[in-house]
Parts: C-alpha cells; sequence; structure tokens
C-alpha cells in the first residue's frame, strides 16, 4: 500500500532547504508521553498520516519530523514518541532519556487510555516532571484519554480526565485513535498553535536549542514500514484463516 496525505488544513509541505534563515519555517517539537500501552505510537501516526493500523512494534522513541502548514504559515514539526513510564515505589520512573525528551520539547501531550486507571494516576506524576524540567512554566501541555470507543471495559469516567486537567490547567481531549481523527488534530493543533505565539513574541536569543538531534531526513519510511509490516501480518492471518 502506498502511504498518501492528505490533512485539512494541515497540509505537507516540502523542506525549505538550505535558504536563509528567515524563510525557514519555525520548528515545533512536541513530545509525547504516557504509559506503556495507551496508544501513544497510534495517537502520531493517526496525526501524522490520518490512518490508524491497531498493531505496532515495541515502542523505540522514533522522532518523525514533517513540514507541514497548520492555518496558513509553514511550519517544522517534530514529534518525539517515547517509551512507556511507570510508577516505582510511589514515584515516577523516569530515565534520563525521557528526561531529555521533556526538555528537548517547546510542547507536551501526556496520553492516558480510559481502559487502564494505572495509567491516569500516572498524569499528575508526570505534569509535575514537566513543570520540575520547564520551571517557566510556559511549556504548553494537552491530556489526551484515548481509547474513548472501550466503553465496554472502561476504568476511568471522562469527567475524572477532565477534572485533572482543569486542576492542573491543561486543555484536555477525549479521542478514539482508532475511530476519529478530529480531536487528535485538534490537540496537536492547538500546541502548534500556542508554541507559534511563543516564538513569533520572543527574540532569538531566548530560543531553547535543540537537545535531540534532528533526522537527516524526515522519519516517514520508518512509519511506512510498520504499515507494511502490519498490513502483511492481517493478510497471513486472513490466508491462515
Amino acid at each position: 500500500m502506498r502511504l498518501t496525505q492528505s490533512m485539512c488544513t494541515i497540509a505537507e509541505c516540502a523542506p525549505g532547504g538550505d535558504g536563509p534563515a528567515s524563510a525557514r519555517p519555525r520548528l515545533v517539537k512536541i513530545a509525547v508521553v504516557g504509559g506503556s500501552g495507551v496508544g501513544k505510537t497510534a495517537l502520531v501516526v493517526r496525526f501524522l498520516t490520518r490512518r490508524f493500523i491497531g498493531d505496532y512494534e515495541r515502542n523505540a522513541g522514533n522522532l518523525y519530523s514533517r513540514h507541514i502548514q497548520v492555518d496558513g504559515e509553514m511550519l517544522a514539526i517534530q514529534v518525539q514518541d517515547t517509551p512507556g513510564v511507570q510508577i516505582h515505589e510511589h514515584s515516577l520512573d523516569c530515565n534520563e532519556q525521557l528526561n531529555r525528551c521533556i526538555r528537548w520539547a517547546d510542547a507536551l501531550v501526556i496520553v492516558f487510555s480510559i481502559t487502564d486507571y494505572k495509567s491516569f494516576e500516572l498524569l499528575s506524576h508526570l505534569y509535575h516532571q514537566v513543570r520540575q524540567l520547564h520551571p517557566g512554566n510556559m511549556v504548553p501541555v494537552v491530556i489526551v484519554a484515548n481509547k474513548a470507543d472501550l466503553l465496554h471495559i472502561k476504568e476511568v469516567e471522562p469527567q475524572q480526565g477532565l477534572q485533572l486537567a482543569n486542576m492542573l490547567g491543561c486543555t484536555f481531549y477525549e479521542v478514539s485513535v482508532s475511530e476519529n481523527y478530529n480531536n487528535v488534530f485538534n490537540a496537536f493543533h492547538l500546541l502548534c498553535k500556542e508554541v507559534n505565539k511563543q516564538q513569533i513574541t520572543s527574540t532569538p536569543e531566548r530560543r531553547r536549542t535543540s537537545l535531540i538531534p534532528r533526522p537527516k531526513s524526515p522519519n516517514m519510511q520508518d512509519l511506512k514500514r510498520r504499515f507494511k509490516q502490519a498490513l502483511s501480518a492481517k493478510v497471513r492471518t486472513v490466508t491462515s484463516v
């Protein structure tokens, strides 16, 4: 299957090349964090491609890079997928790799699953970790409740996620990555607008440098490989039946 892109008000654009800095797109760096199995990779892929495939390899913390257009302005967006975290002896088990990703990010998406109460318990711990690593409190954070379609096995009520998000001062989205693209788009779109607004009002000297090197080329080949593997697996299953 050939991977295609159609993203409504977000449209893929060609890289800017080696032109002058003033002509280059603004860089927006977003890290996606949360517990294991909450659908972080599926969320990232859904945003970048509008497609959903349920089976993925173990999350290796890939960095995806795209040149896209948000509300008429060219932006270079990097999305850092991260391995799942856990609570160990009532404290967050954050390794240095995850801390580097959080420091690197201009904005964060904290994801939990409505079918996993432990992933919900991680929210406040992750949020406070973000604020500890970004003491200026300027980094936008969105909380996303995933798997909203699995109401028959839910362990977290939507109102609980909304109340916690309000308490933390975050925007909240309930999404079903498998069934609906709109709220996935809205969550990332909001962060892009917030970061872009901050960058416009800040001076170049105040902008933070990247702590994670930018890939030499957009990491969409990895997405294509994952799609092919998942589709091949499904074909083998159908054939064996």
